[in-house]
């Protein structure tokens, strides 16, 4: 499946907010957003231009497949997944990405960034009731139990990034075990589980165009 490779930075400045693409480290003085106050672009003292109502879309569209590090093939197939399902399309959008595997494996602090845990995910040392899962976009369901496969490697990893942040902002919908590194799907999120910050309004306006 293709992804995005390049510098993740210049995606931060490009949309104009920090959307720790590289986890905690993007608190840092580091940050090309902290350290180039000016819009990617831009001229120095140029004004800074009004963006018309489609600019204004595409940016949240834009800035929503960064965050969760997807191509728009895939988003496009997510739109299309969310418009068939009853509820708010929005609502059905958000909830879809964020029951992908890699992504669960973010909420859990499993993982410090998306990237690492698409890589984790990739490599097999993830098992999804007991079977082995190497597809990041898998769409994890209530009752589901998430687990490491026995690797000394992966297993310090992942003790290393739960040290760091424990059990800090773990959704209520996910319930884990830091002593078994294991984890259960409460039940489906809904919109008020999504800590994101995107205004999905504004990609469904663009995406129904």
């Amino acid at each position: 499946m293709a992804r995005y490779i390049g510098p993740v930075c210049k995606l931060c400045r490009r949309e104009g907010v920090k959307l720790f693409l590289k986890g905690e480290r993007c608190d840092t003085s580091k940050c090309a957003l902290v350290r180039k106050k000016s819009e990617m672009g831009a001229k120095p003292k140029g004004a800074k231009k009004k963006l018309s109502n489609y600019a204004v879309q595409l940016r949240e569209k834009q800035k929503l497949k960064r965050i969760y590090g997807i191509l728009e093939k895939q988003f496009k197939n997510y739109f299309v997944k969310a418009k068939k399902q009853r509820g708010i399309v929005g609502d059905n959008l958000l909830t879809l990405l964020e029951r992908r595997l890699d992504n669960v494996i973010c909420r859990l602090n499993w993982v410090v960034s998306h990237r690492q845990a698409r890589q984790l995910v990739k490599h097999g040392f993830l098992l999804v009731n007991g079977r082995r899962v190497d597809v990041p976009s898998f769409l994890v369901k209530s009752g589901d139990e998430i687990r490491l496969k026995e690797d000394k490697n992966i297993k310090e990893l992942v003790e290393t990034s739960l040290k760091s942040k424990g059990q800090k902002d773990i959704p209520s919908w996910l319930l884990l075990d830091t002593q078994k590194i294991l984890a259960k799907i409460l039940k489906i999120p809904t919109r008020e589980d999504v800590i994101i910050p995107i205004k999905e309004q504004l990609v469904v306006e663009l995406c129904s165009r």
